[in-house]
């Protein structure tokens, strides 16, 4: 079979569709944002690959996996095991790297282990083994008087009942063993958990460490050497009466660095994860981070103590720490007249760190006599709740490991004079050309190089993989939570890639996104390289090149929401271009996106000294009441510079944002021109069934007061109250007002189905009697933006609200809508048009991230229309983007670049359009060398 052929299909929106797609071919399905596309691809055909693969599963299996229900579809043969790569972030735990999500750190860590160099991570020379005759010498070394337990240990962190081990212990006339830290008699019963781990260690001896003791250690630490095959332990009971950091000793035949008296735990793979206690730097147990409170957020040092330079014990908490504040002051002399920037740095730190003096002030009328503990401490007392404290913290990172997530001793470990910390910290670019050097692993003994081989081939294939999708600007350190929905999408496609799979069907929504038009090239090649191994690679997409790159489209229209969901063309790129639908009348150029204002640049914001991530000591000017388009490849410092930079400084001044991470010694001027800075993201606009674009936009408050002024509802006491599916009073019980109920099914699917006592509808009885012109609330939430438009004409707030949805093209979303199924574009424009509806002051600057996102070429000028509207209003418009059609209507573009990474980071070009593609050849910017084709001929 050739082909899938989907008969009756009826999810969503979707109007009882039939269809063929072609088998091993590059699909692209397309069509107007909320139109059908999606519902169709990932909702329809993965949906039921995925449910008849895990219905193949056992009952018991299925238990353990994600139940997808049936589609509402009648039947699709031909169907082939499903694969679908979305755009949902791969990772939200702080312990996800590039390189553990791409697997490239678990072959990392192997190597290391395997073929790695140990150095001494205190004097950095390389580590040689220790003799039997060295550790005795040792342990006689230790200070007399030391009370030690010499231990051999056994077992370490392995799971089982030791049983036999235990009994042989006995055999051999042991008393003592130390179990799981815990000192245990052997002619005792000893049960242990088979299920858990356990480290056991039996006791050789305890023993004084004197002269006359020698001979004793001596046997003692050979016994305990062959007992535990060269390892031993010396656990001092009084380590500190002898003035010892450590209470146990670790000795060892096989490593140890001599000049510092350190020896090293043999090197296996756990060494350098850091999300294991074997490899992880204790101080910030893996993380690379740490918290602590930020000065800069508990001082002001413009002011003085008097005037509350010390913002935390100011205030509403004026009181008793202000007074003890100002009676330490006076004992040390210290004015608290004068800002604190002017004080002493002895007198900052003691007020910022305590004192051993004593303090005697007045509290209540009473003499109180206290050292002072200093403003950390009084801190930490003063927000016993976690979240208040947040507040004044900053994140930083861990001074012990350099952020590198792993203890001293593994970081000291190096293979070919690179250590994993400098392997992973380099774009992945720079790490793929030197493990592919011919001259980088010449060094390596036979032994080492059979070792080796199958590791190198499984690192380099991974790299270069990843590297084949433009991703060569990463690294493989990069937090996993900080990848955007692209880069996730194409780190996994690289990952199926190399998985080798065929006869399989991929589904990918929109992998373009965040791409620069130079990359997109590069993608579809990758798509390619899919679908020429044998499987059928099916894309949601809305980019132009990629769409006249596919074998055969697919067309879902012919408008979005209830007036789409039907097939309006299907077929190849020739026969699109002679169809009659939006897609193809934008793909033919006989609708243009084109918006050329052009304004001039009188009032700027300027940015001077950012160093962040790849940028270093940049300076940047911004100017006010335009559309502006930051852009620039993939990684060249895009966000760094606006929404890590620019804008945390913004909602500080302009916002007053109490909770922000501003980047030190950047300034910022010209901010003071604004009112106000307004960020709309892609993130949902709520997580719950009862959260709607109608509650998000204030809508629903507007509907519930009209509703509680009928004739009726005033008869019968109904207040705005009443209409609110969120409170008890006028919603359905049963639901909870949520209008669905949920099924559970064990090893089936959970099912959602309408509640039965209300019908979906989410109102009592009572409450739905009441009606405005023929309508129940249940009934308007049902309606479509552009009904209600129609139906609220005459109430000019509700008009007003509705117009900016339906300006912003969400004309087709229901009212009601749950929150849930709205897509990140879509979400992002109802934050757009909540904030449009509102009164314009003007003086808002508006930060946008890629918000041509998810969106058809109409959606993209309906789009572009209103954020020049904005402009025209006297607000500043900032847009971080890729897509031509919106970079192209800018009225000025800031491209960064050249490349991502460390290549990039710096302003190549400003200007309008026409200047940027003029000076695209001197100045190397792959924008102005694409504006060059989408401008008109001068």
């Amino acid at each position: 079979m050739d082909k899938i052929t989907i008969t009756g299909a009826r999810e969503h929106n979707l109007k009882d569709i039939s269809l063929e797609v072609p088998k091993n071919k590059l699909v692209v399905c397309t069509g107007l944002s909320g139109s059908g596309k999606s519902t169709l691809a990932f909702d329809t055909l993965y949906a039921e690959g995925q449910r008849r693969y895990i219905e193949s599963l056992s009952s018991y299996a299925r238990q353990f996996l994600d139940r997808i229900g049936k589609p509402d579809v009648d039947k699709i043969d031909g169907l082939t095991p499903a694969i679908a790569i979305d755009q949902k972030t791969t990772s939200k735990n702080p312990r996800s790297t590039v390189g553990t999500i791409t697997e490239i750190y678990d072959y990392l860590r192997l190597l290391f282990a395997r073929i790695g160099v140990q150095h001494c991570h205190l004097c950095g020379k390389e580590i040689s083994q220790m003799s039997a005759a060295d550790i005795i010498d040792q342990v006689q070394k230790l200070p007399e008087g030391s009370k030690a337990v010499i231990l051999a240990p056994l077992i370490r962190e392995k799971k089982g009942t030791f049983a036999d081990l235990i009994e042989g212990l006995r055999h051999k006339g042991f008393v003592r063993a130390m179990v799981d830290g815990v000192m245990v008699r052997l002619d005792e019963e000893i049960e242990l958990s088979k299920t858990k781990k356990h480290t056991i260690k039996v006791v050789i001896d305890r023993v004084v460490i004197k002269e006359e003791n020698r001979d004793r250690i001596a046997q003692d630490v050979e016994k305990a050497l062959k007992e535990s095959y060269g390892e031993v332990e010396v656990e001092i009971m009084n380590h500190t009466e002898m003035d010892l950091t450590a209470n146990i000793i670790h000795y060892s035949e096989h490593n140890a660095c001599f000049d510092c008296k350190v020896s090293f735990e043999p090197l296996e793979p756990l060494s350098f994860s850091f999300n294991s206690p074997k490899g992880a730097c204790p101080e910030c147990d893996g993380l690379g981070i740490r918290y602590a409170l930020d000065h800069d957020k508990i001082i002001d040092g413009d002011l003085s103590i008097e005037k509350g330079a010390v913002k935390i014990v100011y205030g509403f908490n004026k009181g008793y720490y202000f007074t003890f504040l100002k009676g330490f002051c006076e004992t040390e002399g210290i004015d608290i007249t004068v800002p604190f920037r002017e004080l002493e740095e002895h007198q900052k730190k003691a007020i910022l760190h305590g004192s051993i003096n004593e303090v005697t002030f007045k509290w209540k009328n009473h003499p109180v006599k206290r050292i002072w503990p200093g403003i950390i401490r009084i801190a930490y007392d003063m927000f016993k709740d976690e979240k208040d404290i947040q507040d004044y913290m900053s994140e930083k990172v861990c001074n012990v490991c350099g952020g590198h997530r792993l203890r001293r001793e593994s970081l000291a470990v190096d293979v070919a004079g690179q250590k994993i910390s400098g392997v992973i910290s380099q774009p992945i670019e720079d790490t793929y050309r030197w493990f592919t050097a011919e001259d980088t692993f010449a060094f390596l003994g036979e032994q080492d190089r059979m070792v080796a081989a199958p590791i190198l081939n499984e690192i380099r294939e991974r790299l270069f993989f990843l590297f084949d999708v433009g991703l060569g600007y990463l690294t493989l350190s990069r937090d996993a939570r900080t990848i955007s929905g692209g880069e996730a999408q194409r780190i996994r496609i690289a990952s199926q890639i190399g998985s080798g799979l065929t006869g399989v069907m991929y589904v990918l929504d929109e992998p373009s996104i965040g791409l620069h038009e130079r990359d997109t090239l590069k993608l579809i090649r990758t798509l390619r390289s899919l679908q020429e191994k044998g499987n059928t690679v099916i894309v949601v997409e809305h980019d132009k090149e990629t769409i006249e790159h596919a074998d055969h489209i697919i067309d879902i229209g012919p408008g979005a929401g209830q007036f789409g969901g039907e097939v309006v063309f299907s077929g190849s790129l020739k026969q699109l271009m002679k169809a009659k639908t939006e897609t193809a009348a934008y793909m033919t150029g006989k609708k243009k996106i084109e918006y050329f204002y052009r304004r001039e640049q009188t009032e700027w914001i300027e940015i001077k000294n950012v160093t962040i991530n790849n940028i270093e000591d940049l300076s940047a000017r911004i100017p006010l009441q335009n559309l502006v388009c930051v852009t620039g490849v993939s990684g060249s410092g895009k966000s760094s510079l606006i929404l890590q930079t620019l804008l945390p400084t913004a909602r500080e001044l302009l916002n007053r944002a109490r909770k922000v991470h501003t980047v030190a010694g950047v300034e910022i001027t010209g901010l003071e021109q604004l009112d106000k800075v307004i960020y709309l993201d892609q993130s949902p606009i709520g997580r719950t069934p009862r959260s709607n674009p109608a509650t998000y936009t204030g809508l629903m408050d507007e509907i519930r007061n009209l509703f509680a002024k009928t004739k009726l509802s005033q008869i019968r006491g109904y207040t705005a109250s009443r209409y609110s599916f969120n409170v008890k009073g006028g919603r359905c019980e049963k639901c909870q007002g949520e209008g669905e109920l949920k099924i559970e099914m064990h090893f089936l699917p959970d099912i959602m189905v309408k509640c039965d006592a209300c019908g979906g509808s989410r109102y009592n009885p009572q409450t739905l009697e009441i009606e405005y012109k023929g309508k129940s609330i249940a009934d308007v939430l049902s309606m479509s933006v552009e009904e209600a438009l129609k139906f609220f004409d005459a109430i000019p707030k509700i008009k007003a609200i509705l117009k900016t949805l339906h300006d912003v093209g969400l004309g087709y979303i229901t009212l009601g809508q749950n929150a849930v199924t709205l897509s990140g574009g879509e979400a992002q424009r109802i934050k757009l048009s909540k904030e449009l509806s509102r009164k314009d002051t003007g003086n808002t600057l508006y930060i946008l991230d890629e918000p041509t996102t998810g969106l058809h070429f109409a959606d993209v000028d309906r789009l572009t229309q209103v954020l020049h509207h904005l402009v025209e209003l006297g607000n500043s418009v900032l847009v971080i983007e890729h897509n031509l059609d919106m970079v192209k209507n800018a009225d000025y573009i800031l491209d960064m670049g050249p490349e991502g990474g460390s290549k990039g980071g710096r302003i190549i070009a400003v200007g309008d359009p026409e200047t940027v593609a003029a000076q695209a050849d001197d100045t190397g910017s792959y924008t102005g060398e694409y504006l060059k084709k989408e401008l008109p001929a001068q």
